[in-house]
């Protein structure tokens, strides 16, 4: 792989571009299995000093190619990479002193902070040979023409920082921060187009993140102007049509036409920086949290009356967002504080739910009301919420039927052709959002309250089976079939009055050609055998061959598939554990143990090594294999476990996977076996799981 050796800078920048999306395509695999001819060949092409695109090409697809790549295999080459990208980022920074040119170092700072994001606390001895030259940018990009470039190096501090961790970054916090806050001196002087501002939302979120309660001390200094400018209101005027031409477009106002020769205008100019400072008040009060408790009051002000503020949707986004952050914050000053702000917020956001008309700033609303019954948790609404919203859902899914059947009559019209089809389609795809939305919601009503909004849900009870008709489009069997698993996982054992509606469909879906109606029926049936009581005996019986025939099928293990079948793999873990009495145990463990690991589904992974974990220590013989056999290949699962980051210190299955480990090392003749099967990755990831837990 010469990319760098090639005379035509056309063709290394298609060879760059063509390396990117084969790592997106075929990622992990690809960069399990050609690591070290790709990075090699990306950092030499890089260092050519030829051409500044070839340059940026190769940054971008090292970044694609880092985003997917495991943590352990990337630092095999750490040292020599981040070396090169710091030799490379000297002489690019040189180029911008001498002749400002700036392509390629915004495509290498990006590539830093990816490098950073991705080895996160192994960047720490390189630190001190970034950050100089990041600051030294910042402080340099202060033409119009370099706003991009100095909104990504913020970006890129940041991400570093947030790799680094508090301790290492704090010799630099300070002077990070006044150049963070010499850069939004002013936000309503940015213009709406300026690049720094996204930038900026993020990197203060993260300089939140890395400093916690040590950012109180900023919070002052920023806050007053931010809150001012979120409260600012627009400018609106109402004009004859004759003022309107005479206004510059450049002007930043927009107009509608009101007939009868008015128009109403509004400046846009400070929408936009109203938007960016709701946003930001969104993440400190999110990533603050206690120091963001005496601002809660003022902002729920500020915020809940932005729900209807029709002039820009991303002020209502923001203000939506916060909610279920301010409740956090308010939780901290007591039950009965909460309870006051909730009492402001609840209202207004359900009836934002039934009134707002754009379905991007909608799906937000309904997802912050979830959020916030997850956060007030059994018994926050009373009778009239309950009614109120009771009747809102059923609007929305009786007028996602309605809409279904008037986009099936357009398709029978006259002027029907690809370019309406595509339009309905898009209209489809904003009605199966909401829908998503709306299980969402009925998910946080049933893993807060429990069986006990079962006679509430009722109502809709009708609606959802029709959901789950075997006529109905997949999207809608998909998210049929996940409301009831939410039933069964949270009402249980009261939901098997509900068996009949799902019993079939359950059942039968796990032929369906769509994976995710395949992964919603599989996760249904693994919740069954874990919560469902002695009811759902015959039902996990019946369930395990449809289940082994998925896991088994040829193509399982695709890119497509292969969710949906780590869920099967999971339910058939989830029966033999919970409902050993429903199947032959000795019969199905060893299929069991030869379909792990589990790459993709982290939750389901984790749950399926805590049963891995549940056999071993009770030295069950199947598992363990005659004379210990299958030990190599438990070694390996877990080896795999820790490479995908399926393991988490936290977790108490950590510890117990460690010991696993260790128990195995007591025998010296068996654990050279088992290692002797292992690549140095694997041998590596072993090593820092028994360093760690």
């Amino acid at each position: 792989m010469k990319i760098s050796q090639d005379p035509h800078p056309r063709v290394r920048a298609a060879a760059c571009t063509t390396l990117g999306q084969m790592a997106t395509d075929f990622a992990p695999n690809f960069q399990k299995k050609f690591h070290e001819t790709v990075i090699a060949a990306l950092l030499r092409t890089m260092e050519n000093q030829g051409n500044q695109r070839v340059q940026s090409h190769a940054a971008s697809a090292l970044i694609i190619f880092i985003e997917d790549c495991p943590k352990a295999l990337l630092v095999l080459y750490l040292d020599s990479m981040v070396r090169n990208l710091h030799s490379i980022l000297v002489i690019k920074l040189q180029e911008l002193i001498r002749n400002g040119t700036k392509l390629a170092l915004e495509q290498l700072v990006t590539t830093i902070a990816s490098v950073a994001d991705t080895i996160e606390e192994k960047f720490v001895p390189y630190y001190d040979i970034f950050m100089p030259s990041l600051k030294h940018i910042v402080e340099l990009a202060v033409q119009k023409e370099l706003k991009l470039l100095k909104g990504k190096t913020i970006e890129c501090i940041s991400h570093v920082g947030l790799a680094v961790g508090k301790e290492k970054f704090m010799q630099d916090a300070s002077n990070v921060m006044q150049l963070l806050l010499k850069t939004q001196s002013d936000l309503s002087n940015m213009e709406d187009d300026d690049p720094q501002t996204s930038y900026m939302v993020s990197a203060w979120a993260r300089m939140c993140k890395i400093l916690g309660n040590d950012f109180q001390q900023y919070l002052p200094l920023v806050i007053e102007p931010l809150i001012k400018t979120a409260s600012a209101k627009p400018d609106v005027a109402l004009l004859d049509t004759q003022d309107v031409e005479n206004m510059s477009d450049d002007d930043g106002w927009q107009f509608v036409n009101l007939g009868d020769q008015q128009s109403f205008g509004i400046k846009t100019s400070g929408l936009e920086a109203k938007a960016t400072a709701c946003q930001m008040l969104v993440y400190y009060a999110k990533e603050l949290r206690e120091g963001f408790v005496e601002y809660t009051e003022q902002v729920v002000k500020l915020m809940v009356p932005l729900l209807k503020f029709y002039f820009h949707d991303n002020v209502r986004v923001a203000a939506a967002e916060s909610m279920p952050f301010l409740l956090e914050c308010a939780r901290i000053h007591g039950s009965e504080y909460l309870a006051q702000i909730w009492q402001f917020i609840c209202d207004p956001l359900i009836k934002a739910i039934g009134t707002e008309p754009d379905t991007d700033v909608l799906s937000e609303i309904m997802n912050s009301f979830a959020k916030s019954i997850e956060v007030m948790g059994d018994g926050c609404l009373n009778d009239e919420h309950l009614e109120e919203l009771g009747e809102i859902l059923k609007t929305k899914l009786e007028g996602h039927f309605k809409n279904q059947e008037l986009r099936q009559v357009k398709r029978q019209e006259e002027n029907y052709d690809q370019q309406v089809e595509m339009s309905l389609q898009d209209e489809d795809e904003c009605d199966v959002y909401i829908l998503t939305k709306v299980s969402d919601i009925l998910h946080s009503l049933f893993s807060t309250y429990k069986e006990k909004i079962l006679p509430w849900f009722e109502q809709l009870l009708p609606l959802i089976v029709n959901l789950i008709c075997s006529s109905r489009p997949w999207p809608d069997r998909q998210w049929g079939l996940c409301i009831f698993d939410d039933i069964i996982e949270h009402c249980s054992p009261t939901s098997f009055k509900y068996v009949e509606y799902f019993r079939w469909p359950m059942l039968l879906n796990m032929r369906d050609n769509n994976p995710e109606v395949r992964q919603a029926a599989a996760y249904g049936l693994g919740v069954m055998a874990q919560f469902g009581g002695d009811d759902y005996r015959s039902l996990c019986s019946e369930a395990v061959p449809l289940l082994v025939k998925v896991i088994k099928c040829a193509n399982s293990k695709t890119k497509k598939n292969i969710i949906a079948t780590e869920n099967c793999i999971s339910a058939v873990g989830k029966i033999l554990r919970f409902k050993p009495n429903c199947v032959n145990v000795d019969e199905v463990l060893p299929h069991w143990l030869s379909w792990l690991p589990l790459h993709e589904d982290k939750e389901e992974a984790i749950q399926t090594l805590s049963f891995l974990c549940d056999l071993i220590e009770s030295n069950h013989p199947v598992v363990l294999g005659p004379n210990n056999s299958n030990l190599p290949k438990i070694i390996s699962i877990i080896a795999e476990g820790k490479i995908n980051e399926t393991i988490n210190y936290e977790d108490p299955c950590a510890k117990r996977l460690a010991n696993v480990v260790r128990q195995v090392q007591t025998s010296e003749e068996l654990w050279l076996e088992c290692i002797s099967q292992l690549d140095d990755v694997q041998q590596e990831a072993l090593q820092e799981l028994l360093n760690f837990a």
